[in-house]
C-alpha cells in the first residue's frame, strides 16, 4: 500500500511546477534565473513537509541545509542549489556583486530544476504532479541587465515561499 502524500507536498510540487512554467515563459533573463531557482526551493520544500517531524524550537535552517538529512540522495543537488542561491539573492538584491546573469546560465539552471524535481516526485513516489514546459520563450537583450532595476515585485514573492 502507498503512502498517503499530504496535500501540503501536491501543493508545494504544484507551486514549483508554477515557477517553473514562469521561468519557462519570461523573456528576462534574472527572471528566469530566480523563478528556476525557486521551483528547486519548493521542490525540495516538499520534501522537508513530507520527511520531516515537528520538533522543538532550533535556529533557522536553509532547506538546503535541511535536505541532505531527510533526503541523503539529493545532498549533491543540494550543494549545487545552496550555490546558486547566492547567486539568486544577489540577482535578487542587485548589491553590486554577481548581479548579472547570462543567458545560458538561466537556461542551464532551469534544465537542472526539470531534473531534480523530477527526482523529488520519484523519491516522494509521486506521480509526476508538475507539468514541465516543453520549450522556453526567447530571452530578450535587455532582460540581460540586474533583475532589480527590472521588477521589485519577485523580491516581494520570494519572500512567501513556503506560505
Amino acid at each position: 500500500m502507498a503512502a498517503t502524500i499530504s496535500s501540503t507536498v501536491i501543493e508545494l510540487l504544484d507551486r514549483s511546477g508554477a515557477s517553473i512554467l514562469q521561468a519557462s515563459q519570461t523573456t528576462d533573463v534574472a527572471g528566469r534565473y530566480i523563478y528556476a531557482h525557486v521551483g528547486a526551493l519548493r521542490a525540495a520544500a516538499a520534501i522537508l513537509a513530507a520527511r520531516s517531524t515537528p520538533s522543538g524550537w532550533s535556529r533557522p535552517r536553509s532547506v538546503w541545509e535541511v535536505l541532505p538529512s531527510l533526503a541523503p540522495e539529493l545532498a549533491e543537488w543540494s550543494e549545487f542549489f545552496a550555490a546558486s542561491a547566492r547567486h539568486r539573492a544577489a540577482l535578487e538584491v542587485g548589491d553590486g556583486q554577481d548581479t548579472t546573469v547570462s543567458a545560458r546560465q538561466a537556461d542551464d539552471l532551469l534544465r537542472q530544476v526539470e531534473l531534480f524535481v523530477e527526482l523529488v516526485q520519484e523519491t516522494l513516489g509521486v506521480p509526476q504532479v508538475v507539468a514541465l514546459p516543453e520549450y522556453l520563450s526567447p530571452v530578450s537583450r535587455a532582460g540581460q541587465r540586474a533583475w532589480h532595476t527590472r521588477d521589485t515585485r519577485h523580491t516581494r514573492h520570494s519572500q512567501d515561499l513556503a506560505g
